[in-house]
């Protein structure tokens, strides 16, 4: 009340979010819906390796070659929606390795499945380290252990890879389960990102 006798209302304002939180849950968002996709699309491809895999020819060659292609489709998506985050520079990285990786096994599975084994160990080993660094730099934006674990894991599946290049009993079937358990790690940080998103709001 004031000096007249009126009544005087406060209003209370409620704080907004800051200019750096903004673009966080932006690429929160992006990440939860790319991470349903990237599930989707993993357990799709690992059925057709897990089904006509098994004999070596022109569609497993197909499958092969798929996979870098869309994993580069899938981080310039990922590139779009983290241009203010310091993780964007990183995905540079995972654009040239997917883009080497498609190309190199357009020319290995030529040669035969031993040389496409090699070559596709080699960028899960190379892509797992950048996706474990990029889990580490947004581990604030949350649901990205699962994405860590992911990492790691292909850095050991691609070294496995490799060595079983050599072997008689090389296949491209064990990459069906390679693609599972990552469409289940992505799975996992896209239901984790929705929680927090959810407690958020």
């Amino acid at each position: 009340m004031n000096r007249n006798g009126n009544i005087h209302m406060t209003v209370v304002e409620q704080p907004k979010a800051s200019a750096a939180e903004q673009p966080k849950a932006s690429v929160a968002s992006a990440l939860r819906n790319l991470y349903f996709v990237r599930f989707g699309f993993a357990i799709a491809w690992a059925v057709l390796v897990f089904t006509i895999g098994r004999t070596w020819g022109a569609a497993s060659m197909i499958l092969l070659v798929l996979y870098p292609l869309f994993d580069l489709a899938a981080a310039i998506v990922d590139h779009r929606s983290s241009r203010a985050n310091r993780s964007a520079r990183a995905l540079y990285l995972n654009m040239a390795l997917s883009l080497l990786a498609a190309v190199g096994l357009a020319f290995a599975v030529v040669s035969g499945l031993p040389a496409a084994l090699v070559v596709w160990g080699a960028w899960a080993i190379t892509a797992g380290a950048v996706q474990l660094i990029l889990a580490i730099m947004r581990r604030s934006l949350g649901g990205q252990w699962s994405m860590i674990f992911s990492g790691a894991i292909s850095v050991i599946a691609g070294t496995a890879f490799i060595v079983q290049s050599g072997t008689a009993g090389a296949s491209i079937v064990g990459l069906a389960g390679y693609a599972t358990l990552g469409a289940i790690f992505f799975l996992i940080s896209a239901i984790r990102l929705l929680s927090v998103a959810r407690s958020a709001a």
